[in-house]
């Protein structure tokens, strides 16, 4: 049984909100958090996230209650082994388009016999001093999420959720709309039956679907979760911190304009 809130939360498909962050600082993470985010993705795909960068965010999360996630920059061993020995206890992988890929990205996050990560001496384990713990318990609390991003993915996806190990699928609405021809349309009708077609085969399958509501209108959270999105994103550090400056300013304003009226 995983140890693992987030994942034991994809197995369960049982609901659970977390946020995304693109800003590389330790503080943000704190922030996010404590604000009580059950799970915080570092985008180490999309922004300046090094593996340095990923630990001070961990770092920050840590007794905090948040689960540290890594979206890692690409389907790869190294890259997925290395922000799970750095403290992430999930990985989230971009571009997963067949079963193959997907069987590649959870071998990475397994050790053997399940998969191919390498045993080390490293954060994850308080540096050596509890390797056996880590060890033991690491295949059955690393959660391993796959994104859905391409046309081949959603024609692939069965196939993709068949893989043992791959806890969930996490849509990424805007590469897929571009895989489509109809790039930033991600409300278009075809875009529509692909998420259905995502959801229905998810459900069908027992496995976890998930969505990053990246600007979260109550409406669209609404909707997501009614269509049976089991896990959310909702929003994300550079969005929280924009709206909330323009929003301050408006409020300054619009004061400044009261009292000089």
């Amino acid at each position: 049984m995983t140890r693992n809130p987030f994942r034991k939360a994809l197995l369960q498909r049982t609901f659970t909100v977390g946020t995304w962050i693109q800003i590389g600082h330790a503080a943000m993470s704190e922030i996010l958090a404590k604000a009580g985010y059950e799970w915080i993705v570092a985008d180490c795909e999309h922004s300046d996230i090094d593996v340095e960068l990923f630990a001070n965010l961990a770092r920050g999360m840590y007794g905090r209650g948040a689960v540290p996630l890594a979206r890692v920059r690409e389907n790869d061993t190294l890259a997925i082994r290395q922000m799970l020995d750095i403290g992430a206890q999930g990985v989230v992988v971009p571009l997963v388009n067949n079963a193959q890929d997907a069987q590649k990205a959870v071998s990475a996050a397994k050790y053997p016999p399940l998969g191919v990560r390498g045993f080390c001496i490293s954060r994850m384990d308080n540096y050596g001093i509890d390797f056996e713990e880590y060890v033991q318990h690491a295949n059955d609390d690393i959660a391993v999420v796959v994104m859905i991003e391409s046309q081949e993915a959603v024609q692939n996806i069965s196939e993709i959720l068949d893989v043992e190990g791959v806890d969930g699928v996490l849509v990424g609405p805007y590469d897929l709309s571009g895989s489509y021809g109809i790039p930033g349309q991600i409300d278009h009708p075809i875009m529509e039956e692909a998420y259905q077609k995502i959801l229905q085969v998810s459900q069908g399958a027992g496995k976890a679907a998930g969505l990053h509501a990246v600007i979260p209108d109550p409406a669209a959270v609404k909707g997501a979760i009614a269509q049976g999105y089991t896990f959310l994103a909702v929003g994300m550090d550079s969005v929280f911190l924009s709206r909330a400056a323009r929003a301050a300013l408006d409020i300054a304003w619009a004061a400044a304009k009261k009292e000089s009226g």
